[in-house]
């Protein structure tokens, strides 16, 4: 797909990390972006800072997820691109030992429940509300391309770490449905890949001591640092331009392999 002005899309996270910087390199090639998060504050400042349009989503929520994107529409039209990086994380084991003796903890059901429920099934619920908008819209170009969906992954869906149970799963089913949504929506024109990052510098790694940081950064083999948001948006970018790429998850991790902890 050819970026431009013709062109609007919508970004899921677009608030911060992963999801402000794909929306302001969309929004460099003159794509027309509308930033979803439930951070009105700092999503209406990268909105302002692009050009472009928020509307506060929670992707969660059908009602919230409908009253968005209809603002999305309004502001834009009918989006050809959809980039799903809303998304949390948490650490907690399966089971543990407790802080009394002879007790146990199990991982409690809530906490498992809203990773799930952000990282998975909002993912799903904002491709499917997003791709039957790009069923109606004229296909584009020699291959009839009407949209492009990029849902991030995680390198936690192939090799999660201890105490990533929730998001492993939560990531791993991202994954999983690259390939038979992209299925679903080929005849039509619709691709659909996953971006697996590996360790990147977002806001979840801010609260690290600077020790910390280098001590993870020197786990990736080459560039022995820390992923920036801006080489996500890049990728993000490129499987938008790139009509080759469909039903694909890419790794994007400088050749690490988790290690259990």
């Amino acid at each position: 797909m050819q970026l431009g002005k013709a062109i609007s899309a919508i970004v899921t996270g677009g608030a911060s990390g992963l999801g402000a910087a794909t929306a302001r390199a969309l929004a460099e090639k003159s794509v027309k972006v509308t930033i979803l998060d439930l951070n009105a504050d700092a999503g209406a400042q990268v909105a302002k800072d692009i050009g472009g349009a928020f509307a506060k989503c929670d992707v969660t929520s059908e009602p919230s997820v409908d009253e968005a994107i209809a603002k999305a529409r309004q502001a834009h039209g009918q989006e050809r691109i959809l980039v799903n990086c809303a998304g949390i994380a948490i650490g907690k084991r399966i089971a543990r030992r407790g802080k009394e003796p002879n007790t146990t903890e199990a991982h409690d059901l809530a906490s498992f429940s809203k990773v799930i429920h952000i990282n998975l099934i909002g993912t799903f619920l904002m491709m499917s509300k997003c791709a039957a908008g790009m069923l109606t819209l004229d296909p584009l170009g020699d291959d009839g391309e009407r949209g492009v969906i990029v849902n991030t992954s995680s390198v936690a869906a192939q090799d999660g770490q201890m105490g990533q149970v929730a998001y492993s799963a939560s990531k791993g089913g991202v994954a999983a449905m690259t390939l038979p949504v992209a299925r679903d929506l080929a005849r039509d024109g619709i691709r659909v890949c996953a971006i697996l990052p590996g360790l990147f510098h977002t806001p979840m790694f801010d609260g690290l001591p600077d020790d910390a940081r280098r001590a993870l950064a020197a786990t990736v083999p080459f560039p022995s640092r820390l992923g920036k948001a801006s080489e996500y948006a890049a990728l993000a970018c490129h499987i938008c331009e790139n009509a080759m790429l469909n039903g694909e998850s890419i790794r994007l991790d400088g050749a690490i392999r988790l290690a259990p902890r």
